[in-house]
């Protein structure tokens, strides 16, 4: 099945770019969440559009991504969170709860680019990779505490 990406998929590609990927997968899983749209003539028009609306949101210069970079590695980022007893989590800390984290401590970054590698469900010093541009990626320290 042949696809173009409107959003950015781990391990396939990036927005506007045409994928060639199993039936299964586009039927199931990329299309309904929209995260790509069926490729024809006609859309293959929009690809220019969802690749400027890329570039615009993109860190263009490395050096420019190393500086995010050390502002995102510089100080542990607090995540405040409902927990119960024993430090245990009402849930799971979302990629949604990192970014906004992130946002109040001085570091906007897009929710798509944070990895977490397993569920963060307990209270405490984590670790989550933050993808800042394709040669540079940051290892950013969060310490989960209980909300009031």
């Amino acid at each position: 099945m042949k696809l173009i990406l409107t959003h950015e998929v781990s391990n396939l590609g990036e927005p506007g770019d045409i994928v060639e990927v199993k039936d299964g997968y586009g039927r199931n899983f990329l299309l309904p969440r929209n995260y790509a749209i069926r490729w024809s003539k006609g859309a293959a028009k929009q690809v220019e559009s969802i690749k400027a609306a890329r570039d615009a949101r993109a860190v263009h210069d490395l050096e420019e991504a190393r500086q995010i970079k050390g502002r995102l590695e510089a100080d542990p980022v607090n995540v405040a969170v409902r927990a119960g007893e024993g430090g245990r989590l009402f849930g799971a800390v979302t990629v949604s709860d990192i970014a906004t984290a992130l946002e109040a401590a001085g570091g906007s970054v897009d929710k798509r680019r944070i990895e977490v590698g397993n569920p963060i469900k307990a209270l405490g010093a984590h670790t989550v990779t933050v993808r800042v541009h394709p040669e540079v990626t940051a290892q950013v320290r969060l310490n989960v505490v209980a909300s009031k």
